[in-house]
């Protein structure tokens, strides 16, 4: 079974009786929603609805687990402690932390299954220990994200840039419509009653090897999004898919940088470029 120890993780352990009333009140993932042995993806957003910190939650016995990355460990601690107010709540960090992910049909002891890959059709697992002799490198799990249409921060799409539209959460259960009012919720919600999300998350397929994760992806010389996660000629983008719908009808070459790619949303978001839609609806 591949599995792939994670460099530069960060877990922050929320816990008390009052833990899961704080974070239900804070970030966008359902709390109530949350299965004892499962991970779903999570975000804390700015006042505008714009990604903030992002990270991966999971029940830790009576608390809850947090991981994201190192570099948003501490801040997001801090984060947290100021809204903490009076609540029974304890906070702590442990970073670096061991994570070893898991790729296969079977679920390891004590791993948790990752709801975002769940979606996709594709079976992943998540343990919080180290596991000697790891068989698989970053670039094989690269190679998975790629294929299930899955976003990280830093890689994809910069922190207080994105919304959480872009990355796909309002599908792969990381954002929640019907829970009460969370940091942002009243921009999200807007997007997603107006239908006016219009960045969105791709796979790329190339005619040669792509170019540096940030190169452009154009359009007749107009940049309709960016390149994200890239692995010879497969990798991610976050792209204007209306701007895009209209090249792919038009037959417009789609450039990555001076690299011709083609564009698909992935199969389980449901999604379709505006001009098939509009096509399919005919």
């Amino acid at each position: 079974m591949p599995k792939v120890c994670l460099d530069g993780r960060a877990i922050i352990h929320v816990s008390g009786k009052d833990a899961d009333t704080l974070l239900q009140t804070l970030i966008t993932t359902d709390i109530s929603q949350l299965g004892a042995d499962e991970i779903r993806p999570g975000a804390l957003l700015t006042p505008q609805g714009k990604i903030l910190f992002d990270f991966l939650l999971s029940r830790d016995g009576e608390a809850l687990r947090l991981e994201t990355t190192g570099d948003q460990g501490e801040a997001l601690v801090k984060r947290l402690t100021m809204y903490k107010l009076r609540s029974a709540v304890e906070i702590s960090l442990q970073s670096p932390a061991p994570v070893t992910v898991v790729f296969g049909e079977d679920a390891p002891a004590g791993s948790y299954r990752d709801h975002r890959f769940e979606k996709a059709g594709v079976s992943v697992f998540r343990l919080y220990r180290d596991l000697p002799s790891a068989e698989a490198g970053i670039a094989d799990f690269d190679a998975l994200r790629i294929a299930a249409g899955i976003a990280v921060a830093g890689r994809d799409y910069a922190l207080q840039d994105a919304f959480p539209h872009d990355v796909l959460m309002d599908l792969n259960g990381g954002l929640s419509f019907r829970k009460g009012c969370y940091v942002g919720q009243e921009v999200v919600s807007r997007m997603q009653h107006r239908g006016t999300a219009r960045r969105r998350l791709v796979i790329i397929a190339g005619e040669a090897a792509l170019p540096p994760t940030g190169t452009s992806i154009s359009v007749n010389g107009r940049t309709i999004g960016s390149l994200g996660t890239a692995r010879d000629r497969n990798g991610l983008a976050i792209v204007r898919i209306d701007k895009a719908g209209e090249a792919i009808a038009k037959g417009d070459t789609i450039l990555a940088g001076d690299v011709p790619v083609s564009l698909t949303l992935p199969a389980w978001s449901g999604l379709a470029f505006p001009s098939e839609a509009d096509e399919a609806s005919a």
